[in-house]
């Protein structure tokens, strides 16, 4: 298999009993691109990745994850050369910025439905830059491989078979990934296998987690004080992480970890 690089820690994920093993994969992804960026290595002293850095930014995700990370001068490093780069970006694009002239019709027009289109090219600018994140970049390409490799594992690993009809389920962005991936990865019979294991395990969890959760909320009433938690007790940020993925109730990932 052409994929053998991914398909350990694929296992692995699968093993772990998670709500969704692609949330499992993309967190160790991701702290994997935090290391690469800021950790030791120092990989922000390498001219090619600096060049890169500098070009893309990072989205404000990351430039929390970044500040939480511990790299107080690493990060001062990057963000000094991307500033560098992008004053004198801004620079060019103020100087070319030509505002568009409003005739006395236009204000009588319907407003445009499309309210996120930018209607300048500073607009276009700006979203270019809310767009671009170098760790975002970093770990989704790996990630698009890992669903990729899950597919071969499906049609042609046995063992891989009953851990995937045992898992937990995926959160639901995660899910769709699924789905959409197999509609181009898998044939007509494939489908057919995949989705009757797929679906039902869906539904079936997602109303675990919808009982669990009636039930959290169930032992705030003083009747239920002294009653058992059952697998409640966790059910917010496991509910949230099925709703949208990730782990709300992770603490921040640092250097030292």
């Amino acid at each position: 298999m052409k994929e053998k690089l991914y398909t350990i820690p694929l296992m692995d994920a699968f093993k772990a009993e998670d709500e969704c093993p692609f949330c499992f994969v993309e967190r160790q992804l991701e702290q994997h691109a935090m290391d690469f960026v800021l950790g030791a290595g120092a990989s922000y002293m390498e001219d090619d990745v600096r060049a890169e850095t500098d070009k893309m930014g990072f989205c404000r995700t990351h430039y929390k994850k970044m500040y939480d990370y511990g790299n107080r001068l690493g990060a001062g490093l990057i963000l000094k050369t991307h500033f560098q780069y992008k004053t004198k970006e801004l620079h060019e694009q103020i100087r070319i910025f030509a505002p568009s002239r409003a005739s006395v019709f236009s204000r009588f027009k319907k407003e445009n439905t499309d309210t996120d289109a930018p209607k300048t090219s500073l607009g276009v600018w700006v979203k270019e830059q809310e767009d671009t994140c170098y760790i975002c970049n970093f770990y989704k390409d790996t990630y698009a491989r890992y669903l990729d490799t899950f597919f071969e594992l499906f049609k042609k690993k046995q063992e891989f078979l009953p851990l995937f009809e045992t898992c937990k389920g995926f959160c639901i962005p995660h899910f769709g990934d699924l789905v959409e991936t197999a509609e181009s990865a898998l044939s007509d019979k494939e489908k057919k296998a995949f989705y009757t294991i797929l679906f039902p395990m869906m539904e079936q969890n997602m109303q675990r987690l919808s009982d669990d959760l009636d039930w959290f909320c169930d032992k705030f009433d003083y009747r239920n004080k002294d009653a058992d938690w059952r697998t409640s007790k966790d059910a917010l940020p496991r509910g949230m992480q099925k709703a949208a993925g990730g782990y709300p109730a992770d603490e921040p990932y640092t250097m030292d970890k």
